[in-house]
C-alpha cells in the first residue's frame, strides 16, 4: 500500500499544527482575503487592477491550501510508531546508502517540524522509503535509483521519531 492510500503518517504534534492551520485558512485568512478582493474591486476596471487580480489569486492559492489539508487530515494516520526496529514511516534511519552514511526520517514533508535538526525527510514512496521498508538494522537492501542505477543501503539503526 502507498502512502496516498493508506494516509500520511503525522506526529499528534504535526496534525494538531496542521488543523490549526486549517481553522486559521477557513475562519481567518478566507475573510480577509474577500475583504482584499472586495476593496480592489471597488477601485474600478478589473481588467488593469493588478491588486484585483493579485488578491484573487492570494484566495485561489488558499482554497487550494484548505482543500489539501482538509483530505490530508481525513486520512491520516496520527500516533506513536511502535519501535520494533523495522522501517516504517514515523521512524529515524541511520544508512550507508551509496557509501555514505545519512541520517533521514521517513514520512511526509508535514512532520519535518517534528524531526531532529539537520534530519531530512524522505517520503516512503521514494526509491529509498521504499527499499528500506519493512527492513531492520543489520540488513542491506538494493534497489534502483530514478537514474537507473543499482544502490546498496545498509540499514545502521531505526528509532521511533
Amino acid at each position: 500500500m502507498s502512502e496516498s492510500t493508506q494516509g500520511t503518517w503525522l506526529t499528534q504534534d504535526a496534525f494538531d499544527r496542521l488543523t490549526a492551520e486549517l481553522a486559521r485558512r477557513k475562519e481567518t485568512d478566507r475573510k480577509e482575503i474577500a475583504q482584499r478582493v472586495e476593496a480592489a474591486r471597488q477601485e474600478g476596471d478589473l481588467r488593469e487592477n493588478a491588486g484585483y487580480h493579485a488578491a484573487r489569486e492570494e484566495a485561489s492559492l488558499n482554497e487550494a491550501r484548505i482543500a489539501q489539508l482538509t483530505e490530508l487530515l481525513e486520512h491520516a494516520q496520527i500516533g506513536a510508531v511502535v519501535d520494533d526496529g523495522t522501517v516504517v514511516a514515523g521512524t529515524v534511519v541511520t544508512a550507508r546508502v551509496a557509501g555514505k552514511e545519512q541520517t533521514f526520517a521517513l514520512g511526509g514533508q508535514e512532520i519535518a517540524a517534528d524531526v531532529p535538526a539537520g534530519v531530512k525527510v524522505f517520503s516512503p514512496d521514494a526509491p529509498l522509503g521504499k527499499a528500506l521498508s519493512g527492513h531492520r538494522a543489520g540488513e542491506t537492501v538494493t534497489y534502483t535509483a530514478p537514474n537507473g542505477k543499482q544502490i546498496t543501503a545498509e540499514i545502521i539503526s531505526v528509532k521511533a521519531l
